[in-house]
């Protein structure tokens, strides 16, 4: 994202100050898959995933095959930004149920969790990760209620919370936070966008996932501490190629 890129040395910076020690930086087509992949070989904190998002019809596929390679790199460690948007598009939606298929094949194949983005697709989104028999991931940037919550986490998957969580307006995803267990909740920034209150407006970047986990917490009734070894025990175990942090 060229919001980020050229303020990179800040925001690494930032990232140290905040004790954000480790981040994945997410894909959304082919061209920002070997960005982000290059960006991953020259930081040792940061690490890719690589795939193609559904918003836009006319994006480069990734192939089975090529998302096989790529996985083979030591910094990839996920499939995604991949799943449904039918927020902007209507009528024939088959080309974005075939992109997913894709990416679900490919997590299958290689074992990297899938980072799913959903929107006002919820009921496809289950249905093509259960007809798919997905085998894990994580539902990136939550935004539904707590029944979605459920059908996911009986999935097995994981459920991930934006900086949205803190805005006085989302009472359904707060309610759906207070729902996931321990074990299976993540948080994340979404950066640049969606950054948490009290940044809300601002371009968004890693560090500030802390004023999310700080309201996740409180929101929750746990403490910052709980927040953060449960948040950070449940990104290893499900991005199992991250290198275990040195304390």
């Amino acid at each position: 994202m060229p919001e980020l890129a050229a303020r990179l040395p800040q925001i690494l910076e930032n990232m140290a100050q905040a004790d954000i020690r480790q981040a994945i930086a997410i894909s959304v087509d082919k061209t920002s898959a070997a960005e982000v992949l290059a960006l991953a070989e020259q930081h040792t904190n940061l690490f890719a995933s690589v795939g193609v998002h559904p918003e836009d019809q006319n994006s480069v596929e990734i192939s089975l095959d090529e998302f096989i390679v790529a996985a083979q790199h030591p910094k990839v460690v996920g499939i995604g930004e991949t799943g449904l948007d039918y927020h902007w598009y209507s009528g024939d939606l088959t080309w974005q149920h075939a992109r997913f298929r894709t990416h679900i094949q490919a997590s299958n194949h290689t074992g990297l969790p899938l980072i799913i983005h959903t929107r006002d697709a919820g009921a496809d989104t289950l249905r093509l990760l259960r007809e798919n028999q997905a085998q894990q991931g994580v539902i990136h940037c939550f935004t539904e209620d707590t029944a979605f919550a459920k059908a996911v986490l009986d999935l097995g998957f994981y459920i991930s919370f934006s900086g949205i969580v803190t805005f006085k307006n989302a009472r359904q995803i707060q309610e759906a936070c207070r729902y996931v267990p321990l074990d299976r909740i993540l948080v994340e920034t979404d950066a640049p966008y969606l950054a948490p209150v009290p940044k809300r407006g601002k371009p968004n970047e890693p560090a500030y996932v802390r004023y999310t986990a700080e309201f996740v917490a409180q929101l929750r009734g746990d403490s910052i501490t709980t927040i953060e070894e449960a948040t950070t025990a449940n990104t290893y175990r499900l991005f199992n190629k991250l290198p275990p942090l040195n304390n």
